[in-house]
């Protein structure tokens, strides 16, 4: 596979960083985007490319309006959709990591970005590399798990190349 790092979004940041910009019919940044679209173009790019980044607003812009039920429907959208599509697609792709997060909380009572960690979760095809604690994934079972990569610019490194010290550490 070559290598590149496409990105979802159509933004000026994402250039500035190095990424190429993928075009998703019917991606918004809302409720209403194509999360289908989303996950069906990762599974394509990741035929040709090493690296995708897969970009979903619509759950932030629900904390920020303080809508519990849209932010709901939003994160489970996301899930179906997005997260359960690319596990189903990836078995054809060789080894592969996926890791979910977000890139900051948005609570609905601040309906604003909050400085807290964010959760993550890591599904790797390699054996041994899965470590489930069987909780939920969400902020606080993510607080009460201790597993945190501090500096968060440092969670790059460890999911692509630095992983086995932190997934062998929580065994």
């Amino acid at each position: 596979m070559g290598a590149g790092l496409p990105i979802w979004i159509n933004s000026p940041i994402a250039v500035y960083a190095g990424l190429m910009p993928i075009r998703v019919e019917g991606a918004t940044g809302y409720t209403d985007t194509n999360y289908l679209g989303k996950a069906q173009q990762a599974l394509t790019v990741l035929r040709e490319m090493d690296f995708v980044f897969v970009h979903v607003e619509a759950p932030d812009e629900m904390g920020h309006e303080g809508n519990l039920p849209g932010k709901i429907k939003a994160i489970e959208d996301f899930d179906e959709k997005v997260v359960g599509t690319v596990l189903k697609g990836i078995s054809e792709l060789g080894d592969v990591r996926v890791i979910v997060l977000s890139d900051h909380p948005t609570p609905l009572a601040m309906r604003t970005h909050a400085a807290d960690p964010s959760p993550f979760a890591i599904y790797s095809s390699l054996p041994g590399e899965n470590r489930c604690s069987g909780l939920p994934y969400g902020e606080e079972t993510a607080k009460a798990s201790g597993l945190t990569v501090s500096p968060g610019c440092n969670l790059m490194n460890v999911f692509i190349d630095k992983g086995r010290p932190l997934f062998e550490k929580h065994k």
